[in-house]
């Protein structure tokens, strides 16, 4: 599932192709896969944004389309909308001919029409890079909950944007074990998780908007260094143990029993 970095780089690619016109059509071909869509017809695409894992499509008058790219989505313009991919499941077609489509293999994908971003993401946490994620902010969070670390910075109220790959990835740099009850950690260990958090996910966005300059496809974290994700049984850059896998939460967790504790 794209996270932080890829959705970014997606809306500032987006946003490069701005001016923007009217939109004139709307469609899907699955019925799941958009709600809505049909009320952004007759009004202007004027902006697009982001917040955490979603993509904003502001539209005149106040309305947005929020879209989720979900394990395999991605959010293109094409120059001709009657040319669309086999594998585009809805689409906004704009008055000069062009489209802004949800290019989406598996078909996972979400858009729903909205009056406003009112309430939208109350149980959002601050952004990785704003002013509100502070180092005293993470560790009051972390304090609240007996769950494991990893699955905290998961779940998008502490702070949003990790998904499976980075949080394991700040983790490692922390030295934090992801099982760690997170209000046992200490305020020195949170801290340095805290800053670990967001000089990955800088490192993640910058490899994700490199990557999504180029033609093709792009999956999440596939030109960022890995040291632990994905690695199970390779040796750790660091100890040469063994990297170790865990579930969690429904996914694979991957640290290195040595350096995180």
């Amino acid at each position: 599932m794209p996270e932080l970095p890829e959705v970014e780089a997606v809306t500032r690619k987006l946003r490069a192709a701005e001016p923007w016109r009217s939109i004139v059509s709307a469609g899907q071909f699955r019925p799941t896969t958009a709600t809505g869509l049909e009320q952004a017809i007759g009004r202007n695409l004027e902006s697009v944004t982001r917040r955490g894992k979603n993509i904003l499509l502001g539209l005149s008058g106040g309305p947005v389309v929020r879209v989720h790219l979900k394990m395999t989505g991605n959010l293109i313009v094409i120059p001709d909308i009657r040319m669309r991919p086999a594998t585009v499941r809805a689409w906004l077609g704009l008055n000069d001919g062009r489209g802004v489509v949800l290019d989406d293999p598996r078909a996972l994908g979400r858009l729903s029409f909205h009056e406003s971003v009112d309430g939208l993401f109350e149980d959002l946490g601050p952004e990785p890079f704003s002013p509100e994620f502070t180092a005293s902010y993470f560790e009051a969070q972390a304090r609240k909950t007996s769950k494991p670390i990893k699955l905290l910075l998961m779940e998008q109220r502490a702070v949003v944007g990790l998904g499976n790959i980075y949080a394991a990835e700040a983790l490692f740099q922390a030295g934090i074990h992801p099982a760690k009850p997170s209000n046992e950690i200490s305020g020195v260990r949170l801290k340095r998780l805290h800053r670990h958090i967001v000089e990955v996910l800088t490192a993640a966005l910058d490899s994700a908007v490199a990557a999504y300059e180029q033609p093709g496809t792009f999956s999440e974290g596939e030109n960022f260094p890995v040291a632990v994700y994905g690695r199970e049984g390779e040796a750790c850059w660091r100890c040469r143990a063994a990297i170790r896998r865990i579930p969690q939460g429904g996914r694979s967790t991957y640290y290195c029993p040595k350096c995180q504790r």
